[in-house]
This record gives structure tokens, sequence and C-alpha cells, in this order.
């Protein structure tokens, strides 16, 4: 009796499984039936950012599948030496840690001013003519003579862009600037004086970036300048300047400031010497500089003419701040970690006076290095 019994149990419980077998089975068979086409799932997964497309890919093997297919992540600027004499340059990829050369005669006896969207702004100071150049295309764009003394120049995107507007400030005395703007398009710059209602030394040291269709200025004591291309104005916000590190003003203090912009929110880093640097963030609600701990997984490249941002760069490179400046025979780039909170190559001097302001910069890597040697 008890060997039937127990057949009898197996066997009820082998239908019970068996029906819920089948109940189970239904809507896997709609879900095989109604997946999202291809296309479909490939618009929705580019929309992510590198992060989430990570974490999408391990849905499935056909969403890993897609999302590494339509995988973006943004590529790290290359650092453009200018060299004293000759025409090689030099350009280095600091997430390879590698060096390109590329011969540029059409440079020869200019000064670099700037850098945006894979073009450079240049200027012979014996013939004041200012230029645009890209180093891949080597096209060039000639705009208006300009005599540039100790002023910097900035512009706003691509020359080819419709958009495009060049920026300069010059100090003409404690309460007056003068701001010349101009486009590629122009045969003239146009110079108005306005009057500052507080402080503002402008010099070469300055710091400019384009965001959200203003120019903002750093000044050299740290005051910010904002000028409007689209309202012709100009005015210095009532936001007290960073506060500076300790010991912070020493031989060539004004050489280690720097200012970057991304996606509207605008960074201040100031350093000297081997005391870590610091990075404020403008809080333009509260119209002050908030020091920050972390980037957030984002990537600061500073210079003294022109710094980036970067986010969602790969590995090693987020949460970092790369320097302008290669040490170890051509084979590490000078950077700071917010991880760890220290230089990377340790034991380094970083006077950054002992530089030259206009000895490189950085731009936008080529999309085809076959042109390079």
């Amino acid at each position: 009796m008890a060997g039937r019994r127990k057949k009898k149990l197996k066997s009820l419980t082998e239908t019970i499984k068996g029906s819920r077998r089948v109940s189970r089975e239904q809507p896997y068979e709609q879900y095989s039936q109604s997946e999202l086409p291809t296309e479909l799932l490939e618009l929705i997964l580019s929309q992510l950012s590198l992060r989430d497309n990570v974490r999408a890919s391990a849905v499935c093997k056909r969403w890993l599948a897609v999302a590494i297919s339509i995988r973006i992540t943004n590529k790290p600027p290359w650092l453009m030496f200018f060299p004293k004499f000759g025409d090689l340059y030099e350009f280095y990829d600091p997430s390879r840690r590698k060096t390109y050369w590329l011969e540029l005669p059409e440079l020869r006896t200019s000064r670099i001013c700037y850098a945006k969207d894979g073009w450079l702004l240049l200027y012979k100071p014996r013939t004041h003519r200012v230029f645009f150049f890209c180093p891949y295309t080597r096209e060039i764009i000639k705009l208006p003579r300009l005599e540039l003394t100790y002023q910097i120049v900035a512009f706003s995107a691509a020359p080819t862009c419709p958009s495009c507007v060049l920026f300069t400030v010059k100090h003409v005395s404690p309460t007056v600037v003068a701001v010349s703007t101009c486009n590629p398009r122009a045969t003239e710059w146009n110079t108005v004086n306005y009057q500052n209602r507080l402080p503002f030394v402008s010099s070469v040291w300055n710091k400019l970036v384009f965001c959200k269709g203003l120019f903002y200025c750093l000044s050299l004591t740290g005051w910010l300048g904002v000028y409007s291309p689209e309202k012709n104005t100009w005015a210095v916000h009532t936001v007290p300047p960073p506060k500076c590190p300790e010991n912070f003003f020493v031989k060539n203090w004004w050489k280690g400031k720097f200012m970057a912009e991304h996606n509207g929110d605008i960074f201040a880093i100031y350093t000297c010497s081997a005391v870590n640097p610091v990075i404020y963030k403008l809080d333009q609600a509260n119209k002050e500089w908030v020091e920050m701990e972390t980037l957030g997984g984002m990537t600061l490249f500073a210079n003294f003419l022109s710094s980036h941002a970067r986010i969602d760069l790969l590995g090693s490179l987020r949460n970092n701040v790369y320097f302008s400046k290669v040490r170890f025979y051509g084979k590490r780039c000078v950077s700071y970690s917010l991880d760890k909170g220290r230089y990377y190559p340790r034991k380094q001097c970083y006077d950054w006076g002992e530089q030259d302001p206009f000895e490189s910069i950085w731009i936008e890597p080529p999309e085809d290095i076959s042109t390079f040697l």
C-alpha cells in the first residue's frame, strides 16, 4: 500500500509540475514574440550615460551585444607642445601615454591663444595677424588684425559654426576695461569700453571660458567678469574670490590658477607648488565658490590658456586633474587624484611658474591618426 501511495503522489506531483511548467512557459513565449526591435533598443540605449549603458548590458546577451555596439565613451584631449625652434610639434595622448609628431610650418612665428572643438586660435606678434588653424586638416581661417599686448582671447565655438564669437578683455584703468569681439566673417574687431563697479584687473593671467551663451573671465585677483555677446553687456559679479590655499602667495602664484566649464557648471583650480590643489565649483544661485571634495567621476585637464572637462572617461582617468606637464621622458602626465589625495608621480616639484604658459595646450584628439609621424 505504501508503494502504491508513493507512486500516486509522484504521479500527482508530476502532473501539477507539468501544468505549472506549461503556465510558466506561456509568458516567455509571449515575451519572445513581443521583443523590442533592435533599432528601437539601440535608440533607447543610446540615450543612456556610460554607467547606465554598462548596467543595461547585464540584462541579457542580446542587450549586451546592442549596448556594446552603441557604447560611446569620451576621449581625453591631447596635449600639444609648441617647439621653441623648428616646425615639429608633439601631441601627447594621456590615456595611452604615447607621443605623436606632426610638421606644421604654417604655425611658424605664431603664438597660441586658445583651443576649442579641435581648432587652435593663434597670433603672430610681428604682423598682428590673428587666425584659426586645424592641425589635422591644415585648414586656416584668417581674422582681422588685432594688437594683443597682455590680454588673452577666447572663442565660443568652432569657426565653422555660425554662432562663433571671439572675445578679449583689456585693462584700461582701475575702473575701465575694453572688450573686443569679432566673428570669422567680420572685417574688423568691435571694441567698447565698460565701467567696472567692482575691482577687476585684466592681464594675460586671466582665465576665460564660454558657458551657456556667456564669456566668464576670472581675473588675476579672483573676481569674475561676465560678458554677454547677445546683449553686449559686461559686469563684474558680486561673487567673492575663491579662497586661496595656505602659502599660496609665493613666487609665480598667478600661474597656478585654471578654469574650466562643463554642462553649465564652472570650475576653478588653485594650485601652489607641492601643496595639494583646491577645486571650486561656482554656485551662481548663492553667488559663491564651493570647494569640491570629489569630481563625481569627471576629469579636468588644466592649462594656462584653456582648460577642459570630460565625463564618462574610462578607467583610472576618472576623478583626476591632469596638468599640461609631462614627466619621465614623455611617459607620464602630471596629475592629481582626488580619490587618493596625492599627485602622480610622487616627489616631484610642481612650480608652475617655471613653465612657459605658451608652450602647450590641450586639444581635441583626431579621428584618424594616420597623418601623424
